[in-house]
């Protein structure tokens, strides 16, 4: 039997949200910057503006890498193209279902208020965005993902009574 694998990596979009917070701080170190020549405090602000956007400007810069691998789906954070984060791991033989997130046949997971979102989309409104609805031990995840056709193909033969492609 031959393994089932595929990797697609998805760009998250910066919405007005993350550019005006890149704005924002940059404005703020180089204004404070300025006045730290007039009025020394001001270097101090310099100094925790610039130590805050070290830590908060990497995380607006997003890709997301799906692993599959015979029926496991690991779910990667890569921030600023430098760092990688393992933010999930599935196993999809527990899937409840797969759909595309506008298919009726979601409607009745998607009453489910208890169900925790996952988004691991680009936040491309064109772009096809499926469901997973997956419980783990304690919750019941509802995960957005963009497959491309060779994911979605790979989880439909893992899984073929749980993907939906309408």
């Amino acid at each position: 039997m031959t393994d089932l694998y595929s990797e697609l990596l998805v760009k998250k979009e910066q919405t007005v949200k993350d550019k005006a917070i890149k704005i924002l701080m940059i404005a703020g170190i180089a204004l404070t910057a300025v006045a730290g020549l007039i009025i020394p405090f001001a270097w101090i602000l310099t100094l925790a503006l610039g130590i805050a956007a070290y830590f908060i400007l990497p995380k607006l810069d997003l890709e997301f890498e799906y692993v599959f691998v015979n029926g496991e789906l690991d779910i990667d954070k890569i921030m600023s193209k430098a760092k990688r984060k393992r933010v999930k791991s599935f196993d999809l033989a527990k899937m409840d279902i797969m759909a595309p997130v506008n298919s009726h046949r979601l409607e009745y997971q998607n009453h489910n208020t208890k169900a925790k979102t996952l988004d691991f989309s680009s936040g491309n409104a064109s772009h096809k965005v499926f469901a997973m609805f997956i419980p783990d031990e304690k919750e019941l995840y509802k995960v957005l993902i963009e497959p491309d056709a060779q994911l979605i193909e790979n989880i439909q033969k893992s899984c073929p009574r749980k993907v939906f492609l309408d």
